[in-house]
């Protein structure tokens, strides 16, 4: 077990099995060394449902850090599914997020810090640090709260979804 699989379970996160897609749509893209995971939402733990409302009357920050939080969990387990363990993650590049917010709710960053602070505390800053865009948008798919993506550069080169579609790794 490497460092982000022995950092999960030291600190007790269980990283879910991701939602398949909704759409025409792969839940990642593995192109050369790079992994881009598609945008995810925020699903309860227990699956019972997603985080829905508007940031700002429906969802106070608190509850739209712990969506982003989730969402980042969501984004882990597709990572996980695609490269088989998140140890194979060499770094954490992008980090894109939308926040459905009321109007004159002004702080997605805020709400976004859930997921890179997710992301720190699994894979440590060296590998965790990662460049971000944070953006407040009027409607999300099936009303979430927030939906995130991520792109991350893996040590495994070309991987397993290049090849099965027939693709060229760069």
């Amino acid at each position: 077990m490497g460092p982000a699989e022995q950092r999960l379970t030291e600190a007790g996160i269980v990283v879910p099995t991701p939602f398949r897609p909704v759409g025409r749509y792969v839940p990642a893209r593995r192109w050369g060394d790079l992994v881009y995971v598609s945008g995810q939402g925020p699903v309860e733990p227990d699956g019972s449902g997603l985080v829905t409302g508007k940031v700002g009357t429906d969802v106070d920050l608190e509850e739209a850090r712990r969506a982003a939080r989730l969402t980042g969990l969501q984004l882990l387990g597709v990572l996980r599914e695609e490269l088989g363990t998140l140890d194979d993650v060499a770094a954490v590049l992008k980090v894109f997020g939308m926040v459905s917010t009321a109007p004159g709710f002004t702080d997605p960053p805020a709400v976004i810090d859930g997921c890179s602070e997710l992301l720190l505390e699994v894979f440590g800053p060296e590998v965790g640090a990662h460049a971000r865009s944070a953006i407040g948008v009027a409607e999300l798919p099936r009303g979430i709260a927030v939906e995130i993506e991520l792109v991350c550069a893996t040590a495994a080169g070309a991987g397993r979804s290049d090849a099965a579609r027939g693709a060229a790794p760069t």
